[in-house]
This record gives C-alpha cells, structure tokens and sequence, in this order.
C-alpha cells in the first residue's frame, strides 16, 4: 500500500511546500484537484515537482471532457520530465456542480465520455511520438513536423488512473483498460472490500493500481490492502474554501501517513 494526500485548497506556492512536506513525512503521493476556474493544477504541480525528489505527483483529477487534448498532453509530459518520471494523470467525467455549466462546459454525460475517450486516445497517442493521426467523432488530429519537445520520462506511458463507476459495466470496462481505477460506488460511498477482492481477481497479475480514497480515522487503510488495494488517498474536503486549509493540510502531513 502506497499513501497519498489530496490537497483541499492551496495556491500554487502552498502546494510546493505541502510537496515538500509530504516527501519529508513519509507519504508517497501528492494529488490537486483541477478546477474549472481556479489555480492552474499543472503548474502547481511543476512547482511541486521542482520542490521534491521522490513523492508521485498527480491530479485527482482531471476531467478530459473540458481540456483540449494536444494541451493536457503538453503539460502532463513537461510535469513528467520534471519530476524524473513521477507523474500520475487521474481522469473521470467531473464534478458539473463546480462551474460546468457557468462556463458553458459540457454537461451532457454521454458527450462528456465520448470527449473523455477521445481525449485520452489523443493524449496517449501524442506521447508516443510523431507521426500521429487521429480521426474520432469530436477530434481531428494530423502529423506534424513542426519541431516539439514531446517526450515522456515513464514507458510506456504515465500511468492513468481512471474513475470507474462499479454498476455501470461500460464505465468499468473504460477503467480497468487504463492503469488504475478509482472506484465509484452510488451516493459516493466507498466500495466494499469484497468488491475490491472481486477487481484484483479479475485483473489478475498484471500491474494495477487499486485506489481508495477517505480519512484514516474513519477507515482502516490496512484492510483495504489485505482486499487488494494498492493506494490510499487521505482525503480532507471539508477543509475547502477555509482560509486556513493550506495549514490544516500541512499539520494533517506532518503527522504522516495513516498505519
């Protein structure tokens, strides 16, 4: 088990020192959430990545239905050359109660797949090198020669984590193709363990990341990784929009990682 920590409210510079405070405190993961109007999460992130040596940097996460796919591309793989390869990139349809709609972002659910499919088609291709082509229903993408620095650190990609909804097969289907699943479960509870047990037998050996999210004293971590979980996201959302958030997180830090 692998241990996280989402960060509820900081400005860019706060969150290169809770980086810098979660790699000092034992934990192995720091995660932003990616608003639609708000601090920019991958320049964040590029500050974190600058400010640390060790911690995996991500998102939790990022709704492909609202980026342009050549842009997200762009800048989950210039955050990966600057963290030497620790970047993690977490997908899903998004929260359309947080501005979806005053924006005038996409709020259909069915669209916002499509979107979200070909984006990641997009974004996977685009980092394997040139040339690439595309053809989808929403995108049209060409080769170009036009000179870039496109690289990735990780191989054969950065590692995606993707929201999968459990009664919804297609959604499942759609996550458990990626690297990792950040299980959905009606009303937002979590998944049972029995659940989790069901996934690991089902995807086997092969390498997949198995993610809970919640609050150490209230669940224990340890039984999520007897089911077959490999990371947990300590998670602190009533903290949101508080002036002092940025402090709560880092005290939550400093006391490192849920045992």
């Amino acid at each position: 088990m692998r241990y996280g920590f989402v960060v509820p409210w900081a400005d860019a510079d706060a969150i290169g020192d809770l980086a810098a405070t979660a790699e000092e405190s034992g934990w192995d993961g720091l995660f932003v959430w990616e608003p639609v109007w708000g601090v920019d999460a991958w320049i964040a992130l590029a500050l974190a990545a600058v400010r640390t040596s060790r911690v995996r940097l991500g998102t939790l996460l990022t709704p492909p239905s609202r980026r342009r796919p050549w842009e997200l591309a762009s800048q989950v793989a210039t955050v990966d050359r600057l963290s030497d390869g620790r970047v993690i990139l977490s997908v899903g349809l998004g929260a359309i109660d947080s501005g979806f709609d005053k924006f005038g972002e996409e709020c259909d659910r069915r669209i916002r797949a499509e979107l979200m499919d070909e984006c990641l088609d997009i974004v996977t291709g685009l980092w394997a090198g040139q040339p690439f082509s595309y053809d989808g229903k929403h995108y049209t993408v060409r080769p170009t020669e036009f000179p870039t620095i496109g690289d990735i650190v990780q191989r054969p990609r950065v590692p995606v984590w993707c929201v999968g909804a459990l009664d919804h097969p297609k959604s499942m289907k759609r996550a458990l193709s990626w690297d990792g699943l950040l299980p959905q479960v009606g009303g937002n509870s979590h998944p049972s363990l029995k659940q989790i047990e069901a996934i690991r037998e089902q995807v086997g050996d092969r390498p997949y990341d198995l993610v809970i999210e919640g609050q150490g004293s209230e669940h224990s971590p340890a039984a999520w990784a007897s089911a077959g979980a490999t990371w947990w996201i300590e998670s602190m959302w009533s903290a949101v929009n508080e002036t002092d958030a940025a402090l709560a997180a880092n005290d939550r830090l400093l006391q490192g990682p849920p045992r």
